[in-house]
């Protein structure tokens, strides 16, 4: 169990991907992902094990959800510096989006 303070020490904003591609360095099947976070925090990489569910081509332009406080972390040959967020279904990860257009970086309240 957890409390409401430290959930809301998480900083979880919106971001859009703006590129993507296979991460073919990773040890298992995974997308290097640029996400526009807004003028604040700005464009930020991740890496993101997705491929079970999602083309590239179909990830640009999708707004997600993803932590933003988190560490940045080593994955194969890159710097991961968001987690971004999904749920684990039968089919793989599901990514965590919005359904109508809001603004890069909004902070999830």
């Amino acid at each position: 169990m957890t409390d409401f303070e430290t959930f809301m020490k998480l900083d979880i904003r919106v971001g859009t991907i703006i590129e993507a591609e296979i991460n073919e360095k990773a040890k298992r099947p995974a997308y290097k992902l640029t996400i526009d976070f807004g003028d604040e925090l700005g464009i930020k990489k991740s890496s993101a094990q997705i491929t079970e569910v999602y083309e590239v081509e179909e990830l640009i332009g999708k707004q997600i959800l993803a932590v933003v406080n988190f560490p940045p972390k080593q994955v194969a040959n890159m710097i991961s510096e968001v987690l971004v967020l999904g749920t684990y279904s039968k089919n793989g990860v599901v990514l965590i989006t919005t359904d109508k257009k809001v603004d890069n970086g909004d902070k999830l309240g």
